[in-house]
């Protein structure tokens, strides 16, 4: 019998423009070409990496850049460091870059503040994509971290120049800012955060809110889809995250429950769809 599960999915998720545009670009070269190069996984959702590959999306590390020789190589939204225009041009690469235009401005506002020998601090994931160009900027000099608990042991300048990585939450950022200045430093704070992004922090608690229960599509590997299940969790504690429709099970669901569907920017909407057909089909 039937659960006649009433789903509707999340009009506002799916792709950020940066990532629209990266894989647009990428299956354009795909469909003329049948084959790409691309720097790291074109963005952090497995299935979205495996639809790609399969029509000729090559992913390689760094390492293999360096032994790669006149190719196409694509840099996705999350943006590189100057080391990889570096080698590229050194190897006869050809780069279609992707980098995400609120990436490249952040990336020229850290580089502008470490030219004027400002000390810079970074909000954001050890070891990200984003957040290791963004280093590069400044000769990887640049202090990164990702809680503020990092800090308490530091040694920090009196004064500093604070940037953020551009999928991370609004209010922790500033919170950390406030408690900076309460600590005793002079900081001067870039909100870099894209708005694309902080938007939905909003947007989603209201959408969670509606539902019996919340599904969450997310890459595991996906930094702001951690911040973003923590919003609709907050809100709505029957919150389940997962990264694809054989991650569901029809025990969880009550007969005529509303369930809402929502994700990350590096979710597809497709995605999301065929987590809404396994519902229904309950």
């Amino acid at each position: 019998m039937s659960k006649n599960l009433q789903v509707t999915i999340d009009k506002d998720s799916g792709f950020c423009f940066g990532v629209v545009y990266a894989i647009d670009m990428a299956e354009e070269i795909l469909d003329r070409d049948g084959y790409l190069y691309c720097l790291g996984d074109i963005v952090h959702n497995d299935e979205e990496v495996a639809r790609l590959k399969a029509k000729g999306l090559r992913i390689i590390s760094h390492g293999e850049l360096q032994d790669l020789k006149n190719e196409k190589v694509l840099i996705r939204a999350h943006g590189e460091a100057p080391e990889t225009y570096r080698t590229a041009l050194e190897n006869s690469i050809t780069l279609i870059d992707a980098s995400c235009p609120v990436v490249l401005k952040l990336q020229n506002r850290i580089k502008t503040s470490h030219d004027e020998n400002e000390k810079i601090l970074i909000f954001g994931k050890h070891g990200h994509a984003e957040v290791i160009g963004l280093q590069g900027q400044t000769n990887n000099e640049a202090l990164v971290f990702q809680d503020i608990d990092e800090l308490d042991g530091a040694e920090l300048p009196a004064q500093f120049t604070l940037y953020s990585q551009t999928t991370k939450s609004f209010d922790r950022f500033y919170a950390i800012k406030e408690e900076l200045i309460n600590r005793g430093y002079e900081v001067k704070a870039n909100d870099t955060i894209c708005r694309q992004v902080s938007n939905r922090y909003e947007d989603l608690g209201t959408f969670a809110v509606q539902f019996d229960k919340v599904i969450f599509v997310s890459g595991k590997k996906s930094s702001n889809g951690k911040v973003l299940f923590d919003v609709c969790k907050k809100v709505n504690p029957n919150t389940y995250f997962i990264s694809g429709p054989e991650e569901l099970d029809a025990r969880t669901f009550a007969d005529n429950e509303t369930i809402g569907i929502c994700g990350a920017t590096s979710t597809p909407m497709w995605l999301m769809r065929k987590v809404k057909e396994t519902l229904e089909s309950y």
